[in-house]
C-alpha cells in the first residue's frame, strides 16, 4: 500500500513538473513599436498622434501578449506631449512597456532629465517575464554617454539581471533605443550607433547570457542584423521613416524553439 502511494505521488509530481514546463513554453506574440516621437516635425504633431492611435487600434485587433516601444516616445519631452503620449498608450488592451530614447532623456542625460522621465513615465530600466522568456528594458543613453552615478549603476544592474536570468535558463530579449551598430559590428561610432568598446562589451555579454534578440529604434529606418545567434532588429516607426518605408510596427512570434518577426503596415486613410 505504501509503495503504491509512493508511486502515485511520484507520478503526480512528474505530471506537475511537465505541466509547469509546458505552461512556461506556450507560444505567444508581442509587438515592437519604434519612435512614436510625437512632434518629430512640429507641423505634423497631430498626424503623429493619429498614426500612434491607428497603431494601437491595429495592435489591439492582433491581441499580442504585450507591446514594447523602443524609445523616443515624444520629440520634445514636456507635460503636454507626455500627456498626449500616455493618453494614446492607455488605449492598449494589453501591457505596454517603454524604453527611453535620446529625445526623452537628452543625448547626455542628467539628473534633471532622468528624474523628469522617471516621475512622468516610469522606470527607465527594468525587467519582466512572459511564458518562459525574459525581457530586459534598458536605458541605452547610459551606454551612449557616460553619465556620472548613473551609467555604472545601469551596467551593474544589467550584468546582475542577465546573470539571474541565466540561472533560470530563460531565453532573453533585450530592448533599448540605440542600435548596437547599423551595418557592421566593427564600424566607427556615429550618431546612430554605440561606442565601439561598449558595443563589443554588450555583444560579448549578450552571447554569454542566452540573449536571443536585441530590439532598438532611433535610426528611423529598417535595421536588420544578425550577430552569431543574436537578432538585432530596429523597425519602422509611426512618425518619420528616412528610408521611405511604410509606417508600421514589427510583430514577433515566439515558440520554445523560434523567435521570428514580420512587418505590419499601418492602415492609413491618407497617403503617406
Amino acid at each position: 500500500m505504501i509503495s503504491r502511494l509512493y508511486n502515485y505521488l511520484l507520478l503526480a509530481l512528474f505530471v506537475l513538473v511537465v505541466s509547469c514546463a509546458e505552461k512556461k513554453q506556450q507560444p505567444f506574440s508581442f509587438v515592437q513599436l519604434c519612435d512614436t516621437q510625437l512632434g518629430f516635425y512640429p507641423e505634423g504633431y497631430q498626424q503623429d498622434v493619429e498614426k500612434f492611435k491607428q497603431a494601437v487600434k491595429q495592435i489591439n485587433e492582433l491581441k499580442p501578449d504585450f507591446v514594447v516601444i523602443c524609445g523616443d516616445l515624444v520629440n520634445m519631452p514636456n507635460d503636454s506631449s507626455y500627456s498626449d503620449f500616455k493618453e494614446v498608450m492607455d488605449g492598449f488592451t494589453m501591457p505596454c512597456y517603454v524604453a527611453p530614447g535620446n529625445h526623452d532623456v537628452q543625448n547626455t542625460p542628467n539628473s534633471t532629465s532622468l528624474s523628469y522621465y522617471r516621475e512622468t513615465i516610469g522606470k527607465d530600466y527594468f525587467e519582466f517575464e512572459n511564458k518562459g522568456y525574459s525581457f530586459i528594458v534598458t536605458n541605452s543613453q547610459l551606454w551612449k554617454a557616460n553619465v556620472e552615478n548613473e551609467s555604472e549603476k545601469h551596467n551593474l544592474w544589467l550584468k546582475e539581471t542577465l546573470k539571474n536570468q541565466g540561472l533560470k535558463k530563460h531565453p532573453v530579449v533585450v530592448i533599448g533605443h540605440y542600435p548596437l551598430y547599423t551595418k557592421n559590428p566593427d564600424e566607427e561610432e556615429a550618431y546612430f550607433n554605440l561606442p565601439l568598446a561598449k558595443r563589443q562589451e554588450l555583444l560579448s555579454l549578450f552571447q554569454q547570457n542566452n540573449v536571443s534578440a536585441y530590439l532598438s529604434g532611433h535610426t528611423h529606418q529598417l535595421t536588420l542584423n544578425q550577430y552569431e545567434n543574436i537578432q538585432l532588429v530596429g523597425g519602422e516607426t509611426t512618425s518619420v521613416n528616412f528610408d521611405k518605408r511604410p509606417f508600421g510596427f514589427r510583430l514577433w512570434q515566439v515558440t520554445p524553439d523560434t523567435l521570428t518577426q514580420s512587418f505590419v503596415a499601418l492602415q492609413l486613410e491618407v497617403a503617406q
